[in-house]
């Protein structure tokens, strides 16, 4: 339960400050706490809706006892919080802990078998096919154990927080896992680049991904260099250790690499502009950032020779001073001089996180995260300066969002929408459903709309709710909703429910309140209670004969009759629980 102190021992995340030189905790004035608008109870549901991915049986108690103040300071230092649950239960994946290149050699692609035997030449043989096949089930696993580990995590960490931040960054540094091997790289990606680095300062985790395997090979920006006719670095002079000589005695040394991805298509060789543009647009100063075509070019420039040391096959960032534009450049006004290597490309990662532009970019966007789709400006206003007079500290801006009177204003409550992968998480907490370290939980949340990874272009998934919510995704919740109930889905079972040992026997208007009570706080509109009673949701009855937007589990079509099936099948305390679970109320956060 949430409020456990870390134990003796416990590792922090990595990058993040530890506990000694963490801040003693400072309560909030009781001025302060009066001007919430609020109520106790309300405050409570809301920083475990925002804050968390929903509350887990017996944690609106735990928050209510710790207190809503000391439970957000807790959470804005993880390194605090044992989450020992966690490290246990991610033993249980056999690639989080691996490199690209021992991904890509122990799960390689079917194409790699298939391009082997075209070499070969004759006929495929059985044996052959039956070879692809394998690899092509392996080649699965890595994606299928990285989008299964995120909600795992979600469901079962005690950080919650920084897991809502890492959902937050991996959303704002979006990355596809379809384009070309990138598949191989996101592993890395979430769990070297991103973690450690979700609670800290944001220039560092702009220079993260900047470097990352993920990022370089996604946008291009490994292949990019200096154009033909500009002046670039020429490489140092070997020193005696890197004479031929010596690399051949510790060549003869080293023990020969895993497999290597083979090569692949290279574009025309040249300035590559992708990164640079959404550097500036998505990243930093946003699209009204105020920089002009002229910048990215010059941006793009300035990071030339940032590169992969085994170029399309991955591998570490490396700098390659004999294709970096080495010639002037201006940057946002501001002169570069010839001459520069790859601190070049760090001062202009250093002039664009510290940019006034992008403090008031970032704020409003953890501000429409954590209290508005349209975030009020005042609000912007003070994160964007907390921003600036910390020099980007993540965890500070954060904190000033988080304890705002904005954060607790009546119009903040049940304000936001939760995406897919928001809605499936907060329902295995609320069902206290055991984790799957399968892939079906993560095809939950493709099949709501968000595959995880799975966004092509690299500015992410929307944050507003109007893009979640239309007639086909509302019949969706409200039909997976039922699914739950109807033991559906993994790890869930309503008799396992805590509270249906209490529930199940009684009549059904009690039972109604009993579940309003635990899913939410005891408070629904009349409409809300009364399909609850009724145990008929009429949007379910009107559209449910639209089968292309019914939700399907294990294979099920969809269709009206399917619907009514449902609500029919998923009887008696189960069913108000899955319409519930389908009820306006908890499609909000």
């Amino acid at each position: 339960m949430f409020g456990c102190a870390a134990a003796s021992g416990s590792s922090a995340p990595a990058g993040s400050t530890t506990a000694s030189r963490a801040p003693a905790y400072q309560p909030p004035s009781a001025a302060v706490i009066a001007a919430r608008e609020q109520t106790a109870d309300q405050q409570v549901q809301h920083v475990l809706n925002r804050l968390a991915f929903g509350p887990r049986p017996g944690d609106v108690a735990a928050v209510r006892t710790l207190g809503v103040d000391r439970w957000i300071d807790q959470q804005l230092h993880p390194e605090r919080v044992a989450d020992t649950a966690v490290t246990s239960f991610l033993a249980r994946y056999e690639t989080l802990n691996k490199t690209s290149e021992q991904l890509y050699a122990e799960y390689p692609p079917p194409a790699q078998a298939l391009a082997q035997l075209q070499r070969r030449g004759g006929t495929v043989t059985a044996e052959d096919s039956a070879r692809i096949r394998e690899q092509g089930r392996r080649s699965g696993i890595l994606l299928a154990e990285l989008t299964s580990s995120r909600v795992a995590r979600a469901v079962l960490t005690e950080r919650q927080l920084d897991e809502v931040m890492v959902d937050f960054w991996e959303n704002h540094f979006n990355v596809f896992s379809g384009k070309d091997r990138t598949r191989y790289f996101l592993t890395d990606f979430d769990t070297r680049v991103i973690r450690p680095h979700a609670m800290g300062k944001f220039r560092e985790l702009l220079g993260a991904v900047a470097k990352s395997e993920a990022m370089l090979y996604y946008l291009d920006n490994w292949q990019s260099v200096a154009d033909s006719g500009r002046p670039v670095l020429q490489p140092a002079r070997p020193s005696r250790a890197q004479n031929p000589r010596a690399a051949a005695r510790r060549a003869a040394a080293t023990p020969p690499r895993p497999a290597q991805m083979p090569a692949v298509a290279q574009r025309r060789r040249g300035l590559n502009e992708n990164y640079a543009r959404e550097l500036m647009e998505l990243h930093t100063l946003g699209v009204d950032g105020g920089y002009t075509q002229q910048d990215v070019i010059e941006v793009a420039r300035a990071l030339t020779g940032w590169t992969l040391d085994r170029g399309a096959q991955g591998g570490s960032f490396v700098f390659r001073p004999m294709v970096h534009d080495a010639g002037a450049k201006v940057i946002l006004g501001q002169k570069f001089p010839a001459g520069r290597g790859i601190e070049e490309g760090e001062a202009v990662l250093d002039l664009l996180a510290r940019h006034p532009k992008t403090a008031t970019f970032i704020a409003t966007k953890l501000a429409r995260r954590f209290v508005s789709d349209t975030p009020p400006p005042a609000l912007v206003a003070r994160a964007a300066e907390t921003y600036r007079s910390t020099d980007g500290d993540i965890r500070a801006v954060l904190r000033t969002i988080v304890t705002s009177p904005e954060f607790f204003s009546a119009d903040a409550y049940r304000a936001k929408v939760k995406s897919p992968f928001e809605l499936v998480a907060s329902t295995l907490r609320a069902m206290n459903a055991v984790p799957d370290s399968t892939a079906r939980s993560a095809q939950l949340v493709s099949r709501l709309g968000q595959p995880i990874f799975g966004h092509q272009a690299p500015n992410g998934y929307p944050e507003t709710g109007d893009a979640w919510m239309n007639t086909g995704a509302i019949l969706n919740r409200i039909n997976f909703g039922l699914a739950v109930a109807g033991g559906r889905v993994p790890g869930v079972r309503v008799a396992m429910w805590p509270a249906s040992k209490e529930l199940a026997t009684l009549p059904r208007e009690q039972q109604v309140d009993g579940v309003i009570r635990e899913l939410f706080g005891g408070a629904v509109s009349t409409d809300t209670r009364q399909v609850l009673i009724s145990g008929t949701n009429p949007f379910l009855e009107k559209r449910g004969s639209d089968s292309d937007t019914s939700f399907a589990m294990n294979g099920n079509g969809g269709g009206a009759n399917n619907g009514n099936k449902r609500q029919q099948q998923a009887a008696g305390f189960a069913q108000i629980v899955g319409l519930a679970l389908g009820a306006p109320e908890f499609q909000r956060r």
